[in-house]
């Protein structure tokens, strides 16, 4: 070496010291290998990095000690300009390969020190694959195994014994100590990472490889080779999945995906995207990642039919394009001098403190520092070195981008500005979700043919949902169906084809999140809403049970899970045409009810047939389904349960007459059993309805099935007052012509009978103070629960009709109407019940929590009320509130007085 370069040699250690606390702290300790470098003598320096430690120190140890030395000599060798980039990556590559090598053998005798090590391979990928590794970089290798030649111990399995050796492998690597440590490994490039093992068997990587990796994926395996451990192993891989990386077709997908790649990392690091202080020099616009890939775009177009192309090293990938006349001479010679200048300062970064950065401080003295460590004046001239070289790079790989035709623009500042314009008002969140979609994000969108769906519907998507109610809420409930979609395809298509059915979608995701919900469970729901009748009320009780029951060539395990998806595409379609204002709540809640009950026909009768087919009839005998509360009344919301009550006819002495018989009373409770698990135990298809059956003869701890003579008799001797007022709601669901009539005689019967009215009186009163104690309103919309609201005003009903033993009807709208025509309940009662209604069956829908709304909220329920305003809605809320708690009021009051 001549005494000038020893000279620089010095300067550069002495810089060393003075601007990177980490080489200070390192010259400190290597004390052979600093004393070189005061000589300046830089081979001396890189000779005494292998010196061995003392005997007996462990593999880990030895390759930290190596680490230090060769980062201290590699640096001031880099700081002095006596080695080149290439030379410095090179050496840091080698290493890297050397450590891997040592750790995998290590790890492997630890477990079988008699076997010779083999089967385990690791490929090096990235900036170790091409050896061109950072100064302070983690490597990203993919751990391969042969399960025929792993050593591994007695009984133990290959895949257990191979992760064992890669969890070593880790540890002797990352671990760190006061030692520091070797190297950062990340294994996250691995065939699915979040469902694998670190080491993967050969074939089922092939397999991978073959048929099920992205894009992306193949740019990255330009790069790869196998770098440690059983090199022969993973070189036949690699020849194995040559086809699936060098393609002799153009793929413009791959292209695509690969520009899309770019695009999502200048949006996920948009803080480094601007030059200057803070600005990142891999992944910034016009940085190191846009250099690497514009070389390996023009690899992968032209590298299927010309082996030459093939090269992992950018600087050698830049020299072949241009070798091969497909780059011109000055973009190669550009953007090599660009790569060279970025990854030089990029070591002086890392070369500070050891830390994986890529970006210039955000602190001038900080950049000040940097640029001195390089020998430059300040961060100022630092900056002005970079900038042209940044712009140059920006402009060359936004050049490969093609016409947008129309669709949405893939640079991420334009699409902020298009979200913007359509109504968004985070459009840049909402642009980082376009991005993640683009990027294969979601398991539906990994494919080219999903990829090119998404870029067709999205204008149609983006102007749909920009002009929903809530746009972000919208958008961001969209976001959640796509992740849970096997595959995006057939959705995208038919919005594509369908711009108001994305309309429709945006109100639903922006208003409903019951819908939203369903929808992300179920995206095939859509397909309903295809066809204009999906906004018409769903046909009679009979039409709709014949249609559940089908032809009776499925079996019942079919015919349950059928009727969960039929009934949930109804139930979907219900809740839309509230959503979008084209029918009456107050309609959708008879709907909802005939959905229910047709349900109910169709699937108890198929189980009564099943559970004769095994036991029999029981002679004169049939089991009665009796409805409750909002299901007797026949106006359910989305959320209603339904309460039931299980009877039977005949004899309850008697024995069925199957195969296997059994007693009159066990038969009828096993069915109600059977009928309660076909309404409500979910399936494949998801879960149908939950059932109560609390409000049958001596509540839970009753039968669930009892006869009609014990029926009749407990509603005459042992029934509380509640529970004629709930039979007031009443209604013969499910059983013969002769069963019903029966049935109701007995009700109509308890519901004349005379009553003690001050018992009466008192018993309302105390049992809505329980209810107000034990089930105070969950929001500040609660209609149901809320003082003045629904359950007030079917107190006042349901004493009315017991008081003065008239308007007896399950349905609220007729019984109050009854009730009012005889001037026993105000004429104001009517209003109150519909607005009430109205509110809570909608709001089941678009705020199930009964929370204040937004403002779109509010909207869509003061089109459901038919209001001219929210403020108009919450006064006709308040003055039906008034009405109902007046005339509940009355009643208390005359309670009292008796």
């Amino acid at each position: 070496m001549s005494g000038l370069e020893a000279t620089a040699v010095a300067a550069a250690l002495g810089r060393a010291r003075a601007y990177a606390p980490y080489l200070r702290r390192l010259a400190a300790r290597e004390t052979a290998v600093a004393a070189a470098l005061d000589a300046g003598d830089i081979a001396a320096a890189l000779a005494s990095c292998d010196e061995p430690l003392p005997e007996g120190a462990t593999v880990a140890a030895q390759l930290r000690a190596e680490k230090r030395r060769l980062a201290l000599a590699v640096a001031v060798g880099d700081l002095s300009g006596a080695m080149g980039l290439e030379e410095v990556t090179r050496r840091l590559s080698r290493f890297a390969d050397d450590a891997l090598g040592r750790a995998i053998e290590a790890a492997i005798r630890e477990r079988t020190p008699e076997a010779v090590p083999a089967g385990f391979v690791a490929l090096a990928l990235g900036k170790q694959g091409s050896r061109e590794l950072n100064y302070s970089s983690d490597i990203d290798p993919i751990l391969l195994f042969d399960p025929e030649t792993l050593p591994r111990r007695p009984r133990e399995e290959p895949v257990e014994a191979a992760v064992r050796i890669a969890r070593r492998v880790v540890e002797i690597m990352q671990a760190i100590d006061g030692d520091g440590y070797v190297f950062r490994i990340d294994l996250r490039l691995r065939p699915s990472p979040e469902a694998t093992p670190l080491a993967l068997p050969v074939s089922a990587a092939i397999s991978y490889y073959e048929s099920s990796a992205l894009p992306w994926e193949r740019a990255a395996f330009i790069r790869a080779r196998a770098a440690s451990g059983d090199i022969a192993l993973g070189e036949r891989f690699l020849a194995e999945i040559r086809p699936f990386v060098w393609r002799r077709a153009l793929d413009f997908g791959a292209l695509r995906e690969i520009r899309a790649l770019s695009r999502r990392i200048r949006g996920h690091y948009e803080a480094g995207q601007r030059f200057g202080l803070g600005y990142d020099l891999k992944r910034g616009r016009g940085g190191i990642r846009e250099i690497e890939f514009f070389a390996q775009i023009h690899q992968l177009i032209h590298g299927g039919r010309d082996p030459a192309l093939r090269v992992p090293a950018t600087l050698d990938a830049l020299a072949a394009l241009q070798a091969a006349g497909l780059i011109a001479p000055g973009e190669a010679a550009a953007l090599s001098e660009a790569y060279r200048l970025y990854r030089t300062i990029e070591h002086r970064l890392q070369m500070v403190e050891d830390q994986q950065t890529h970006s210039l401080p955000r602190d001038p003295a900080a950049l000040d520092n940097v640029a001195r460590l390089d020998d430059r004046a300040d961060g100022a001239a630092l900056l002005d070195a970079l900038r042209p070289h940044v712009e140059m790079v920006g402009a060359l790989y936004d050049a490969l981008d093609p016409p947008e035709d129309g669709r949405l623009p893939q640079d991420r500042d334009a699409l902020v500005a298009v979200l913007g314009e359509a109504g968004f008002a985070d459009a840049g969140a909402i642009a980082q979700r376009i991005i993640g979609w683009r990027g294969g994000g979601a398991r539906a969108l990994r494919s080219p043919a999903a990829q090119d769906a998404l870029e067709a519907v999205l204008p149609h998507l983006v102007a749909a949902l920009g002009r929903a109610p809530d746009p972000a809420v919208a958008f961001n409930r969209f976001d959640d169906v796509v992740a849970r979609l096997p595959s995006a395809i057939n959705l995208f298509r038919l919005l594509e084809a369908r711009p108001s059915l994305a309309a429709l979608v945006g109100d639903v995701l922006s208003l409903a999140p019951t819908l939203a919900d369903m929808l992300g469970r179920r995206p095939e729901l859509i397909d309903g809403l295809i066809d204009a009748s999906a906004l018409d009320a769903p046909p009679d009780v009979a039409a709709l049970a014949r249609r559940f029951g089908g032809t009776g060539d499925e079996d019942y395990q079919s015919l349950l899970d059928r009727v969960r998806r039929e009934v949930g595409e109804l139930r979907f379609a219900e809740g839309v045409q509230i959503v979008s204002g084209a029918r009456d709540p107050l309609a959708v809640a008879g709907g909802y009810a005939r959905i229910a009950e047709g349900a109910l026909e169709a699937l108890a009768a198929a189980t009564v047939q099943a559970f004769e087919q095994a036991h029999g009839r029981i002679p004169e005998g049939e089991l009665l389904i009796l409805a409750l509360g909002r299901f007797g009344g026949a106006a359910l919301t989305h959320a209603s349960d339904l309460d039931l009550v299980y009877l039977f006819t005949g004899d309850h002495l008697a024995e069925s007459d199957g195969p296997k018989p059994l007693g009159a009373t066990h038969y009828f409770n096993r069915l109600a059993q059977r009928i309660t698990a076909a309404l409500s135990v979910p399936t494949a298809a998801g879960p149908l309805y939950d059932i109560d059956t609390r409000l049958r003869p001596s509540g839970h701890q009753g039968l669930l099935a009892v006869s009609l003579d014990s029926f009749a008799r407990y509603q005459r001797e042992g029934a509380w007052t509640w529970e004629h007022m709930a039979l007031a709601r009443a209604r013969v669901v499910f059983g013969s012509a002769a069963g019903r009539a029966a049935l109701e005689t007995i009700i109509g019967d308890t519901l004349a009978a005379p009553r003690d009215i001050p018992a009466l009186l008192a018993d309302a009163v105390k049992m809505r103070g329980d209810i107000a104690r034990h089930k105070p309103p969950i929001g500040p919309l609660d209609v149901k629960l809320m003082d003045g609201g629904l359950i007030d005003l079917e107190f006042v009903v349901h004493v009315t009709q017991l008081r003065y033993r008239a308007g007896f009807d399950p349905r609220l709208p007729e019984a109050i109407g009854a009730l009012v025509s005889a001037g026993l309940l105000p004429h104001r009662s009517m209003a109150a019940h519909d607005l009430l209604t109205r509110l809570l069956v909608a709001l089941r829908l678009i705020s199930p929590r009964a929370e204040q709304p937004s403002p779109a909220a509010r909207d869509a329920l003061v089109r459901a009320c038919g209001m001219a305003d929210w403020p108009a809605l919450l006064a006709a809320l308040e003055e039906a509130r008034q009405s109902v708690r007046l005339a509940w009021a009355g009643i208390v009051a005359q309670a009292g007085e008796r």
